[in-house]
Formats: structure tokens, C-alpha cells, sequence
């Protein structure tokens, strides 16, 4: 495999030794809670198996990508969208020569704060939350693994280390300046406490591993929901031929393979747009790689702009791609009218909890009948934001006369 002429040679067969600026789990910085250590497994894959094992994982099996769950069993569901995205982070973390486990534990527990029908969910219940500060998926991925998983004798949450925890909150870029203040406003209240028990160091990027997990979530939803939207019949093949990435791929398979069934066709443009996504980044991250020369995996968090990045024609491409879908998917009437009724899902069962806490079930609304309001609202965000699609509907039925046909 070559890239502009340079020899990549058996770059992404793990074959080299780790690099000076990965993350040593012999050298991780531990968790909360001191543990003794386990004499079969890295830290990092002490992470990764007790995300795998927590209850919100099994969750992600029934939470809404981009269609309900519902609609088709072919569908990405947030539990599907979450393997993939770990399998393209190892695949980036094993090119670039960093460590495996903790990309694939940033990737597994990145989608854990995720509501019931994705983003439409979210947006509901912020809004809900908007007097307790707000609702935000990243920081609920914290509570969940910090407080709300009930698992272990000793703490609550699961305890993961320091690294995969910084890599959770900042995998998209540092969150605050060096003098704490928020750059896209107020830092979360959830990630904000935390942080005052458990310095995360808000205003640095994250480790080269939680680069990896941010930039395989853009690879697997760029690529995997043009799929899904292809089998929905929201989108075209022919949609796709003016668009500059997928566009030339299409452009080439057709070249290669004339007669193909356009099922087929399809399925070669996104095994071929995830690997030029992936070589593309494999060799920018190595070019920047190159002129910074992290020695430490502190010189990488310090490097001032992601290491792992798209290449600037890739990122042109990519805004492109992203722009597309969310005109002619996400934005789609038919998709906005099904959001519409499960916001109203969403909005109908906090309220419902708020007023009477009773409803929800024990362990949940033990007294918060006499809570402060923030209390009370925040636990009702805490068990909403856990439910699946399937759960909340199976709620709404309970609790009102009409619940709305997301099909």
C-alpha cells in the first residue's frame, strides 16, 4: 500500500513496536479508586471488558442511530455504530503504533450517555433540563461510568482509569482554556464536579488513542449512514454521484463493474470510502506525526491541534459528505416527522416523572418526593437518558391514553 508515493509497507498490521508518545498502561495514571492490578489483563483491557459487561452497553442493542429501531432489523442501532467505530479506532490506533485496548474502551464507551431515539431525545431533554444545566450525551457517558452503573462492592460506577475517562470527555478537543473557562460554553455541572475529584485536565486535547475513537465515530456514521439511508430509500446511488468522496468511488466501481446490482454497488462504496477515509488519516496523523515528534504522550495532549486529523482535502470532502446528509437525511421530512413524535415521547414522560416520581420504578423515586428540584430533576434525566426506544415507548403507553406511531 502506498499514499503519495510514500511506501506504508506493514503499517496496519501491528507488526511494529510501540511508540515513545503512546499511552503505557504499565504507566497509566489509575483509577479513583485503587484497585490492585490484574495479572492477565493491561488496565486498558480491564476498561474495555467492564464496558463491554456494564448494563448501559447491552442498552445500546435498542437506542436509535438514525431510523427507531422499529423500522428494520437491518438498521444501525447505537450498539452496532459503537462496534464499528471501535473496530476502525483499533485499526487507526495499531497504524499509528498506540495502544489498541484503550481506543477501542474510548470508542465502546463513547455513546453511553446517548437517550432513547438519538439526538431528537437529546435535544428534548436539554431542553427539559435547561433550569439544572442542561442535558449533554458526553457527560452523561460520565455519570453513567462515574455514579449510575451499580456493579461493583466497593465504588459506584466502574472505577475505569484515569486515560480512557480523559479520553470519554475529550475526544473531541480540550473543554475548557487554560483558565477554565468553557470554550463552547459553561463546562457540564456533571463533567465540572468530576473533574474537582479527578483533574482530567479539561484545557489539553486527549491521548493519540482518544484521537483515534473521534475520528472513527466520523468514519463510521459518514459511511454507515449512507448506508442505511440507501436501504431506506431516503437516498439514491445517483444522489451521491455529485458529491466529491463517494461521488469518485461510485464513479470507479461503475468503471470496474458495470453490471452490478446497485445492492452490490452500495455495499462496494462504503468498504471502499472507509479505507480511503482510514489511509487518508493514517497518513496525515503520520505526517503530523513527523513534525512534532512527541516523545511522551504528554507532547501529543500538548501539541496545540489534533494529531489524528483528516488531511485538508479529506476534511473539504468530509464537510461536504456531512452536509449532504443532514439536507437530504437527517433533515429529511419523513425522518423529521418520526423525531416529532418521539420529542413529544420524551417530553411527555419527564414531565410525567417530575410531577409524580412515583411512577418511575424503585430505586429510582426513593425520596425524591421530598428532593430539591434539581435533585428531582436530574435523577429523572438519569433514568430517561438510560431507556432504550423500545422501554420508553412501553412507558408512554403506560402512563398516557395515545402514544405516537414512530413507524
Amino acid at each position: 500500500m502506498e499514499d503519495g508515493g510514500r511506501d506504508l509497507g506493514d503499517i496496519g498490521f501491528g507488526y511494529r513496536p510501540r511508540a515513545a508518545y503512546a499511552c503505557d498502561p504499565a504507566r497509566s495514571r489509575g483509577r479513583l479508586f485503587a484497585e490492585p492490578e490484574s495479572p492477565t489483563r493491561t488496565p486498558f483491557q480491564r476498561d474495555r471488558d467492564r464496558i463491554i459487561h456494564s448494563t448501559a452497553f447491552r442498552r445500546l442493542k435498542h437506542k436509535t442511530q438514525v431510523f427507531v429501531a422499529h423500522e428494520g432489523d437491518h438498521y444501525r442501532t447505537r450498539l452496532t455504530h459503537t462496534i464499528e467505530v471501535a473496530q476502525i479506532a483499533r485499526a487507526l490506533a495499531r497504524a499509528l503504533r498506540v495502544d489498541e485496548d484503550l481506543a477501542e474502551a474510548v470508542a465502546l464507551v463513547h455513546d453511553f450517555g446517548h437517550t432513547p431515539f438519538g439526538h431528537t431525545g437529546e435535544d428534548a431533554l436539554n431542553e427539559k433540563m435547561a433550569a439544572w444545566g442542561g442535558f449533554d450525551h458526553n457527560a452523561q457517558s460520565l455519570r453513567i461510568v462515574t455514579r449510575l452503573e451499580h456493579r461493583y462492592a466497593d465504588f459506584d460506577g466502574l472505577n475505569l482509569t484515569w486515560e480512557t475517562l480523559e479520553g470519554l470527555v475529550k475526544h473531541n478537543g480540550p473543554l475548557t482554556d487554560a483558565a477554565g473557562r468553557g470554550l463552547a460554553g459553561p463546562v457540564p455541572p456533571s463533567i465540572r464536579n468530576y473533574n474537582e475529584l479527578h483533574d482530567l485536565e479539561l484545557a489539553s486535547f486527549a491521548s493519540i488513542e482518544a484521537q483515534c475513537a473521534a475520528l472513527a465515530d466520523d468514519i463510521a456514521y459518514d459511511t454507515h449512514d449512507i448506508d442505511d439511508g440507501l436501504r431506506s430509500g431516503l437516498l439514491t446511488l445517483d444522489m451521491l454521484e455529485e458529491l466529491a468522496l463517494p461521488g469518485a468511488i461510485l464513479k470507479a466501481v461503475r468503471e470496474r463493474y458495470p453490471h452490478l446490482d446497485p445492492v452490490r454497488t452500495g455495499h462496494e462504496l462504503m468498504r471502499r470510502q472507509i479505507t480511503a477515509m482510514v489511509e487518508d488519516v493514517i497518513a496525515e496523523a503520520s505526517a503530523r506525526l513527523a513534525c512534532i515528534a512527541p516523545q511522551f504522550p504528554n507532547d501529543a495532549r500538548a501539541a496545540g491541534e489534533p494529531i489524528v486529523a483528516f488531511s485538508p482535502a479529506m476534511a473539504a470532502k468530509e464537510k461536504e459528505l456531512k452536509a449532504f446528509l443532514y439536507g437530504h437525511l437527517y433533515r429529511h421530512p419523513e425522518v423529521m416527522r418520526v423525531r416529532a413524535d418521539a420529542e413529544q415521547v420524551v417530553k411527555d414522560l419527564f414531565d410525567a416523572y417530575y410531577a409524580d416520581p412515583r411512577a418511575m420504578p424503585e430505586g429510582w423515586r426513593e425520596g425524591l418526593d421530598r428532593a430539591e428540584d434539581r435533585i428531582k430533576a436530574r435523577s429523572v434525566s438519569d433514568f430517561l437518558a438510560g431507556m432504550t426506544d423500545t422501554y420508553a415507548l412501553k412507558e408512554h403507553r403506560r402512563l398516557f391514553d395515545r402514544t405516537p406511531d414512530l413507524s
